[in-house]
């Protein structure tokens, strides 16, 4: 079945770096969109990244622009974010989504704090 699992959050100081890890497996990765999320206590989920299939494509949010990097190896089955500079307002529960049809993963927290 479709699975991903996300790996490589945790605790950071402001500033700080993190690199997430989305491991797909249960269908052809190469072949689909892939997504980053995140939502903080109390607010909606929202979109973070997003890449195109062959990687040709990219957009962020307006809030992680010039900070957040997201990637992918179609040959490991991995999509990435790699996130710099971070700040508070960067805590949440990190998400990676199939764009259609709609897979998710279980999250991985990420919390900015000194």
């Amino acid at each position: 079945q479709v699975q991903l699992v996300e790996s490589g959050g945790g605790l950071v100081q402001p500033g700080g770096s993190l690199r997430l890890s989305c491991a797909a497996s249960g269908f052809t990765f190469s072949e689909y969109a892939m997504m980053w999320y995140r939502q903080a206590p109390g607010k909606e989920r929202e979109l973070v990244a997003a890449i195109s299939s062959a990687s040709k494509s990219t957009n962020y949010a307006d809030s992680v622009k010039g900070r957040f990097t997201i990637s992918r190896d179609n040959a490991k089955n991995t999509v990435y974010l790699q996130m710099n500079s971070l700040k508070p307002e960067d805590t949440a529960v990190y998400y990676c989504k199939r764009r259609n049809p709609p897979a998710w993963g279980q999250g991985t927290q990420v919390t900015v704090s000194s």
